[in-house]
């Protein structure tokens, strides 16, 4: 029983279905979570689950548990986002929301995610509570959850509904649905799905159906997960913006008309001229480490201050707890705003781009030419490196050396290592290695003027770190 070391990553804890991720070890983190909720005076939990294997069993699992332990549960009988949590948890004031999720993860993966009562990702410090905590045995049988039922310690809710109030009251839905806009949408068979059919009938859907297979593909929304996306966008001349959110809908992956995908640096530099030029909102920015730099020109344009992060949102989201923030968000796509809840929200991002796009009466193409008239046009990419171990360690101890002096030949100016190494050869071309904190690879990242030097910059930097 038990044994299997458990460690939340950059994002919940993460692991193989039936290899470490069993009804046992959830037990088990669910009880450390149970008890450090008991040490701190909290009494009512929301428990969530997303599309993926295995979904009903783990959350009724885990709200056995907490049952168990007298901790009101509020529990959704559906499938739903992660904001959908976060956002229960504030509605219905909860101490703390859990997911059932692995996010982007592969098919064969589910996770445990924790939220905090602000609506968010739970602080690192709390976190670190809970996993010294963790039992090395399972609690044994526990009653079905039916049984909670009667002493009134499960109250079922329905967070898809709430989320879809919510976004009603927070957007000029009208304006959408009447401008020009002629949406494909992408769920990557994720949690996302039924929130778009429901609020624009008329998109054009892709993999919006129950499929805890992803047809064998992380639903992570980046280019090379979403070919159909850009093809179906190109093939339809009619349609003008593509939009997919991840398996947990926390991300957003966005398409301009001619099928041309759009990353998330350039996403969140759209939302920053937006809600500065159109809804006058003002407040700090939040970039993690490997954002463009292009964020830092535009925040001071906009005479706003600007803080760098390490990378992994739980970061973002404990500044937005004791700061006012404007926009806070993350090169993977997880980007959180002012007037919605101190969390990453892919479809909430998608319907901000859509009513500036409604708004302005403007193509997804034109509105990020307004933003480089401001800060000059840039292009960015990344590769996973699935490497040995030992591999992973000697780049890395090299970059810890200061032995990368020059890369393809050119000159490394300056080097920045808030989280992983930045290296700079000018101001807008830059090479970013960093090990990922939820998959076995090493992220390198590149930032240059166009396609063709991004890939050439990669390239090199492959050739400078393997030397």
């Amino acid at each position: 029983m038990g044994h299997t070391k458990i460690k939340f990553g950059t994002d919940g804890w993460r692991a193989i279905i039936a290899q470490d991720y069993t009804v046992d070890n959830v037990k088990r983190v669910t009880e450390a979570t149970a008890r450090w909720m008991t040490q701190k005076g909290m009494s009512t939990v929301v428990i969530g689950y997303d599309c993926r294997f295995g979904g009903v069993l783990f959350s009724e699992t885990a709200a056995s548990v907490f049952c168990h332990f007298g901790i009101k549960v509020y529990y959704d009988k559906d499938f739903v986002s992660t904001p959908m949590v976060s956002l229960g948890v504030v509605k219905l004031k909860a101490d703390l929301g859990v997911v059932i999720t692995a996010s982007h993860n592969p098919p064969t993966y589910n996770g445990f995610k924790l939220k905090s009562a602000y609506g968010g990702p739970t602080i690192p410090s709390d976190i670190a509570d809970v996993e010294a905590i963790i039992p090395e045995d399972s609690l044994g049988k526990l009653p079905p959850i039916t049984d909670f039922e009667e002493k009134g310690l499960i109250e079922y809710i329905q967070l898809e509904e709430m989320y879809i109030e919510h976004v009603k009251s927070g957007f000029d839905l009208d304006a959408i649905r009447n401008s020009h806009l002629n949406l494909a949408y992408d769920a990557m068979y994720g949690a996302g799905q039924n929130v778009i059919k429901k609020l624009f009938p008329s998109a054009h859907f892709l993999h919006c159906d129950y499929n805890p297979s992803f047809m064998g593909r992380a639903p992570e929304p980046i280019h090379r997960n979403l070919s159909e996306l850009s093809d179906l966008i190109k093939s339809n001349p009619e349609i003008n913006l593509g939009l997919a959110n991840d398996g947990d809908a926390d991300r957003i992956g966005l398409y301009d008309e001619n099928g041309e995908f759009v990353d998330s640096h350039h996403i969140l530099l759209l939302l920053l001229y937006y809600l500065i030029e159109y809804k006058k909102f003002d407040g700090k920015v939040i970039t993690t480490f490997s954002v463009t730099n292009k964020m830092n020109q535009l925040a001071a344009i906009y005479d706003l201050d600007l803080e760098t992060t390490k990378i992994g949102f739980k970061y973002i989201a404990e500044i937005m707890t004791n700061e006012d923030v404007l926009i806070g968000g993350e090169e993977s796509g997880g980007i959180a705003v002012k007037g919605h809840i101190k969390e990453r929200d892919g479809i909430w991002m998608g319907l901000m781009i859509m009513e500036f796009m409604a708004k302005s009466g403007k193509k997804l193409s034109e509105l990020i030419q307004l933003i480089y008239d401001k800060v000059g046009a840039f292009k960015f990419d990344r590769d996973d490196l699935h490497l040995e171990e030992s591999q992973k360690l000697s780049i890395m101890e090299k970059c810890k050396n200061g032995e990368i002096k020059s890369i393809g030949g050119r000159e490394v100016i300056r080097t920045e290592d808030t989280d992983g190494y930045k290296f700079f050869l000018t101001e807008d071309d830059w090479l970013m290695v960093r090990p990922s904190g939820t998959e076995p690879v090493l992220r390198v990242y590149a930032h240059s003027t166009d396609n063709e030097k991004v890939r050439q910059l990669l390239n090199d930097g492959h050739a400078s770190l393997k030397a």
